[in-house]
């Protein structure tokens, strides 16, 4: 099963708990950033745009574990950056832990082989190693030759440890859905992971390489050809039923922003882990200030071609818990590879995009420089 039952019962026991409260936004797993700091410079990335006094900062330990109280999710993941560079990341995985939270450690993996021996197995710890397909494709993703090979070195081990462990694989323009298909099934059969999160890459304002972003039709032509050649292999992915089949097509989800809310060195990132256009002080300034009705696709140009999972797993999930049946028709019968397509969103009514990242960098590294806002130092 590719995620633990315990977590299933209790993330869907979770939002139960919120529904009866009658509580319409609510998040399912906290983004918490503890640096944005990494050992890899991709070219699709645009969270490591920052001079060094910004790279240099870090969540402390009791700003990580406050974070978690005060969202209150049942999951955390932990990106980056690079969160393997964190001195006390292990307290931090091990504060969570204790609080009874699904930490997903985010990582590229060139360090984790040589740390492994600082974490202790356990169903709350999953390692979610970064890995866009095959060796080619992967080390052209991150721009370094060697990083596949010590990835799946690193897997291995992991496993052989008693570790949990998924992968975390983004795919851009230049993927071949063949080349994919192996790859999962290498994943899943070979490497023996729990699940694969498989998802289309953002078109983050900053990433050096805009060219390479799937756009929503391009995704849901590939997923349709992706799913197509499963053939009766064995996948096992770490997503709702319910998301594969909107990546295909099938789904008329709308994003909800607010389901994995983000927690970094400046504060609550408004909207979402993936648009950062200003922060607020506290979680529930975020939920209660933050102009929601102004993102996602059809409502902002910059969301036009955005189908990400921390954006609508959430959606898939919710719905999944709403209408079980609907999501065991899809995990029995399979994604719907040659039906028509849903209509898409129109975006005609989009407001057109701010890029506003410039002089918010500008006045967040000054504010932090200046030591005008009290931040962490570095660990």
């Amino acid at each position: 099963m590719p995620v633990p039952l315990i977590q299933q019962i209790r993330v869907g026991s979770y939002i139960l708990r919120q529904k009866l409260r009658g509580n319409r936004r609510y998040p399912l797993v906290l983004m918490l950033e503890p640096l944005f700091r990494c050992n890899l410079a991709c070219p699709g990335c645009g969270k490591i745009d920052y001079p060094d006094h910004i790279l240099n900062r870090r969540l402390s330990v009791q700003d990580c574990l406050d974070a978690a109280d005060e969202c209150g999710a049942p999951i955390v993941s932990i990106p980056g950056g690079e969160p393997l560079l964190h001195k006390e990341i292990v307290q931090i995985v091990e504060g969570l832990i204790a609080k009874k939270k699904f930490v997903y450690l985010c990582t590229n993996a060139l360090l984790l082989e040589k740390r492994l021996d600082r974490f202790e197995p356990s169903p709350y710890l999953t390692f979610s190693v970064h890995l866009d397909g095959d060796r080619q494709h992967h080390d052209r993703a991150v721009n370094q030759t060697g990083v596949f090979d010590r990835a799946v070195s690193a897997i291995k081990a992991a496993r052989a440890g008693g570790f949990r462990v998924t992968i975390n694989c983004t795919l851009f323009d230049y993927a071949d859905p063949g080349n994919v298909a192996d790859f999962l099934t290498f994943a899943c059969d070979e490497l023996d992971v729990e699940g694969v999160t498989i998802a289309p890459g953002y078109a983050y304002e900053r990433a050096p390489a805009q060219e390479h972003f799937m756009t929503r039709n391009r995704t849901k032509e590939f997923f349709r050809d992706l799913i197509r050649r499963r053939n009766g292999r064995k996948w096992r992915f770490n997503q709702s039923s319910l998301y594969l089949d909107f990546l295909a097509g099938n789904q008329d989800y709308r994003c909800t922003p607010w389901g994995n809310p983000t927690r970094n060195i400046f504060g609550w990132q408004r909207p979402c882990y993936l648009l950062g256009e200003g922060y607020a002080r506290s979680f529930k300034e975020l939920m209660e200030e933050t102009d929601w009705e102004s993102y996602g696709t059809g409502n902002y140009e910059k969301c036009a071609d955005c189908m990400v999972h921390c954006g609508y797993e959430p959606t898939a999930v919710m719905d999944t818990v709403s209408s079980p049946w609907k999501a065991l028709k899809v995990a029995l019968r399979g994604v719907e590879t040659e039906k028509p397509m849903v209509p898409d969103i129109p975006l005609d009514r989009q407001r057109p995009a701010e890029f506003v990242f410039e002089s918010l960098r500008q006045d967040l590294s000054e504010k932090l420089e200046t030591g005008s806002e009290k931040r962490s130092d570095a660990a």
